[in-house]
């Protein structure tokens, strides 16, 4: 499960069969268990076209050891090496009439537990008690996503688009893209499978058009310590 070459030129891999469907299924009721009385938490966003978790792995850390199946495990250590954590995680689920779509961009912000000046590190906001900072360019390149896929994720239900090895290029405005030269992709994913992709790979998503529903499991990785006390705000260690 060597996906390493790829994600390195590409930006991005798609890998199927990571997940069961008995594993799936195991996640999907720990979710909908817990999403009853989504209402009383400041963590939930929901609206017609969007119901999200933040710091997901924290409010349902059941999840996690179906998470981390040996599969995701080894694909994990095969292709990024040991030492990696958890440094935030999102739900997302898309309803079927969703309306809901992302323009491109770059994800350019890590979550941290509270503001400290230091070098190269700047941008902030701040969102139910979490802060969000624009760190070095190197952290970011460092770093990777996984998204799990729930549902089978189509064109027609919002599945990512990138710009193949727009990652590469560093820190960018969009509008610096050459569109008519650029290579894009719409990232396609089976039920059970997953999406790697680097956060400086250009993403976007459409609006649903085939009434059908989409939830992802958004995962951010890194390996790396933050200066100054700074401290990873959502950071869990994988056994």
């Amino acid at each position: 499960m060597n996906y390493r070459t790829e994600i390195n030129s590409e930006g991005f891999s798609i890998i199927n069969n990571v997940f069961t469907e008995n594993e799936i299924k195991n996640l999907i009721a720990l979710i909908e268990n817990k999403t009853k009385n989504a209402s009383d938490n400041t963590t939930f966003r929901k609206s017609q076209d969007l119901f999200a978790i933040r710091q997901f792995h924290k409010e349902i850390p059941e999840t996690l050891d179906f998470i981390f199946n040996e599969n995701l495990k080894e694909i994990i250590e095969t292709n990024f090496g040991k030492g990696y954590f958890i440094t935030k995680s999102i739900y997302f689920d898309k309803p079927e009439k969703s309306n809901w779509f992302v323009a491109y961009h770059q994800d350019l912000t890590i979550s941290v537990n509270q503001k400290i000046e230091a070098e190269n590190f700047g941008n902030w906001t701040v969102k139910q008690n979490q802060f969000a900072v624009q760190p070095p360019t190197e952290i970011l390149e460092n770093n990777f996503t996984i998204r799990i896929h729930i549902d089978k994720t189509t064109k027609d239900n919002g599945a990512l688009k990138v710009i193949n090895n727009s990652h590469s290029k560093g820190i960018l405005r969009i509008e610096n893209l050459d569109f008519e030269k650029e290579k894009e992709t719409i990232c396609e994913v089976e039920k059970g499978g997953i999406m790697i992709m680097k956060p400086l790979l250009f993403h976007a998503s459409n609006k649903t058009t085939n009434n059908e529903r989409r939830r992802v499991i958004h995962i951010e990785f890194s390996k790396q310590q933050l200066p100054n006390g700074l401290e990873w705000s959502e950071k869990t260690i994988l056994n």
